[in-house]
């Protein structure tokens, strides 16, 4: 059973695996199986989730349990270290079954990354030791512009040394995950000016994680407010993320084709229920003279035409997965780091394309009584309205038009 909580109530601080309950994931078919185990446990009450907003503490506790948390952790550091495509399609699996619950882990794999690409040996072994353990990583997301600030990429979360060590002061928004993690990551300003990203513990002391997400999609990732006041900070929490600014990476392409995943799972089970609507529920159109509405043939061409635009997708999603597997395993430099972000940004079009197209469809395809509350059906394009605003798909054709064109090469960010 879920526990519904809200702002009005005391928030509980998320629970401790046992590690004697975590799995040890070894090799990518391993996850796919524990990926699919879990969506089937899920399915059944996502829209019962969605309804009432409960938030899922036990389905994430099975989630920690699973190992699914440790999947990217390099093989030298304990883990199974899986391929690109597997990541994608791990996503893909669990957010058919429930898109927001699906979504939680999302900025766990996206610091995971910037762990990989930003940490020392010491910090590597600790935190992904964490994480083999079960424990949860949250994200405290960007920041409000500031009415100082010329940009929203301009800060105000600082990491200050004070004569009582380092400590960490902001307010951070959109912060996916967060309530239900044990570590929460968030970036900072130091004192020279410089981005780092610091992994605050959920327990410490002024840390503040606010369940105040009202979306009407994606309603159960407890994307709210985190407020750092004055935490103490151990200085081998810190990240220098300041140092990937001019390095090549694969942070923001993973992040991206991670975003790209959670919409092909929800066009996935948005077509599933429009079939499973039209064959089991939906009337004939009363001047086809059809018995089954699986007999009109417009119905039965607008899913053939379903089926395509999902299969593109999947498969473009999948193609930009096994690039960046390509990449991995060479030396990047701004080409390819660039390439890595044309190929993801190609799969975000067409994901989140095919999410707003089947989550409306299937109302046309299914008729009126599809619209009924007690089916819930509106969920799928709430989940899909809401998660595809995260990166505007009119900048992705702006990045590939630019680089096409004009051989511009992508900005190097998360977005991108």
């Amino acid at each position: 059973m879920s526990t519904p909580e809200s702002s009005s109530t005391a928030l509980p601080l998320p629970r401790l695996p046992d590690p004697a309950q975590v799995r040890r994931i070894a090799n990518d078919a391993e996850a796919l199986a524990a990926a699919r185990e879990l969506a089937a446990r899920f399915a059944g009450g996502a829209a019962e989730r969605d309804r009432h907003r409960l938030l899922p503490w036990a389905e994430l506790q099975q989630w920690s349990e699973s190992g699914l948390g440790a999947i990217t952790v390099p093989r030298e550091y304990g883990g199974a270290d899986v391929s690109y495509a597997t990541l994608a399609e791990v996503f893909v699996i669990l957010c058919a079954a429930d898109p927001a619950l699906g979504q939680i882990p999302q900025n766990h794999f996206g610091v995971l990354g910037l762990l990989r690409e930003a940490g020392t040996a010491e910090q590597k072994a600790r935190l992904y030791g964490e994480v083999l353990a079960g424990l949860r990583l949250g994200n405290a997301g960007p920041e409000r512009r500031s009415a100082a600030a010329a940009t929203i990429l301009q800060g105000t979360t600082r990491l200050t040394q004070t004569h009582d060590g380092l400590r960490l002061d902001g307010q951070r928004f959109y912060s996916t995950g967060a309530l239900f993690a044990h570590r929460v990551p968030t970036r900072a300003t130091d004192d020279e000016g410089r981005a780092v990203q610091v992994w605050v513990p959920r327990d410490a002391e002024g840390l503040t994680v606010i369940d105040d997400w009202s979306s009407f999609g994606q309603r159960t990732t407890a994307s709210g407010t985190v407020t750092f006041e004055n935490v103490r900070i151990d200085p081998q929490d810190v990240l220098p993320i300041w140092q990937l600014a001019d390095r090549p990476g694969l942070f923001g392409p993973t992040s991206q084709l991670i975003q790209a995943a959670i919409d092909q799972g929800i066009a996935e089970a948005a077509v599933a229920d429009a079939i499973t609507f039209v064959r089991e529920r939906a009337r004939p159109w009363v001047d086809s003279g059809l018995t089954h509405a699986t007999d009109d043939p417009y119905i039965i061409a607008d899913v053939g035409r379903l089926q395509i635009d999902l299969h593109a997708a999947h498969e473009v999603l999948l193609e930009a997965a096994a690039t960046l597997d390509e990449l991995a395993t060479q030396t990047l430099d701004a080409a390819a780091s660039a390439r890595a972000s044309v190929a993801v940004a190609e799969a975000k079009v067409l994901t989140t394309r095919i999410a707003l197209e089947a989550s409306e469809k299937l109302f046309e395809l299914a008729g009126s009584s599809a619209t009924r509350a007690a089916h819930n059906l509106d969920r799928h394009w709430r989940n899909a309205r809401t998660h595809t605003l995260h990166d505007p798909v009119r900048w992705k054709l702006h990045l590939l038009g630019n680089y096409h064109l004009n051989h511009a090469l992508p900005a190097r960010h998360s977005w991108n």
